[in-house]
């Protein structure tokens, strides 16, 4: 498909849009109510997840194993009725092992592609840090392009592709650090930590019904049908934001590239990332536009994808740099 035919499609999925709001919001509800009943007591990081699938940004976990990210992304894509794929990352992992690779058919005489695990809409990363650069660079191209190549051959993944890899924060002997142009492609950076203790018995009491073969998620029909992720992705992406709070992200984004706590700064792709984020965090809230309130709700996990280290925590690091800018209230006002 081409670019003019998406927009195309896009646009007249647009024109319907305004008839379908209530409905929209209904769905974006029970997502919210679907993704909280799996991952227990988590509602902020629920709520990141959603903006970051209605952004179209990737997401980077970084957590301890057995804290529910796999049951997580499971549930997103039964939810969002998408394919949904786990890709375990060790450093024997080859490109063709997260692309597909060309298999020859001896009864037709010819290379047949077998397509791999990123031909999905919701892929799990898991331990993406232990992958060699080498696979990295393979997954790279897929998150940013939403396409592989494959012996010289394009081959286009789904519009609604969306990774959310994880990485364990403790252990780091025989792993790969991700380079900054690949931590440039994820949109957020979360960590779901450990469930209050009221949650873990709930959790606990849930699966006592269990049959051990699946999870009660596992049986829940879908809640977008095909082609209403793209429609709503659309509408976030035609969110109005205010010249003077674009000017607003641009003097937050020289404001890293001076600061010493960054490695080197936001780009213009991360300020475009911020940018989309908020749009999606002001659609989630039922806004018919963004405020500054949008954009500093996202700036933590965002501006933690680009921190040198790990003494300082994001959400103070985050403080810090909106700290250092005036935020533009005379356009709240005018857009109230």
């Amino acid at each position: 498909m081409t670019k003019t035919h998406q927009h195309s499609n896009e646009n007249a999925l647009l024109s319907d849009a305004k008839h379908a709001a209530p409905h929209q919001f209904e769905q974006m509800s029970a997502l919210r109510v679907r993704l909280n009943e799996t991952l227990k007591g988590k509602e902020s990081v629920v709520e990141h997840i959603l903006i970051g699938l209605l952004a179209r940004g990737h997401i980077l976990l970084e957590d301890l194993p057995g804290l529910g990210k796999t049951t997580l992304a499971r549930a997103l894509a039964d939810a969002i009725g998408g394919r949904f794929a786990r890709l375990q990352c060790t450093p024997d992992l080859l490109p063709n092992d997260i692309t597909g690779f060309n298999l020859f058919n001896q009864k037709t005489s010819e290379f047949e592609f077998v397509p791999g695990p990123v031909f999905s809409e919701v892929l799990l990363a898991d331990e993406i840090n232990r992958a060699t650069p080498r696979a990295q660079s393979a997954l790279l191209e897929a998150m940013a392009e939403r396409q592989v190549t494959v012996d010289n051959v394009r081959h286009a993944l789904s519009s609604e592709f969306f990774v959310i890899a994880t990485q364990n924060p403790i252990e780091h002997h025989g792993t790969y650090p991700l380079p900054e142009a690949q931590l440039d492609r994820f949109a957020l950076k979360l960590s779901i930590g450990y469930p209050a203790p009221d949650d873990e018995l709930r959790i606990l009491s849930s699966a006592v019904d269990e049959c051990g073969n699946g999870s009660p998620e596992d049986q829940t029909e879908p809640i977008l049908q095909h082609g209403e992720l793209r429609l709503l992705q659309a509408q976030v992406a035609r969110l109005p934001i205010a010249p003077i709070l674009q000017r607003y992200l641009v003097d937050l984004g020289n404001e890293t590239r001076s600061d010493s706590q960054f490695e080197h700064g936001l780009s213009p792709r991360a300020l475009l990332i911020w940018q989309r984020l908020s749009q999606a965090r002001a659609f989630l809230e039922g806004k018919s536009f963004v405020t500054p309130d949008d954009i500093q709700t996202v700036a933590s996990p965002l501006l933690s994808l680009h921190m040198t280290g790990a003494h300082v925590a994001s959400e103070e690091l985050a403080a810090h740099v909106l700290a250092k800018v005036a935020v533009p209230v005379e356009a709240s006002r005018r857009n109230n």
